[in-house]
């Protein structure tokens, strides 16, 4: 699991509420609130 805030790595990830997908490009890229439901939790 990913939080809000982490710098997960390059790669696609999913909200666990509501399942918004989320693509990080960069390595140094920090994960977003789901932008659909404002969730701070993800998975790959």
């Amino acid at each position: 699991m990913y939080k809000t805030g982490e710098k997960p790595g390059q790669g696609v990830y999913f909200c666990m509420k509501c399942g918004q997908k989320i693509v990080l490009d960069d390595d140094n890229d920090t994960l977003p609130p789901c932008p659909r439901c404002g969730h701070t939790e993800f998975t790959s």
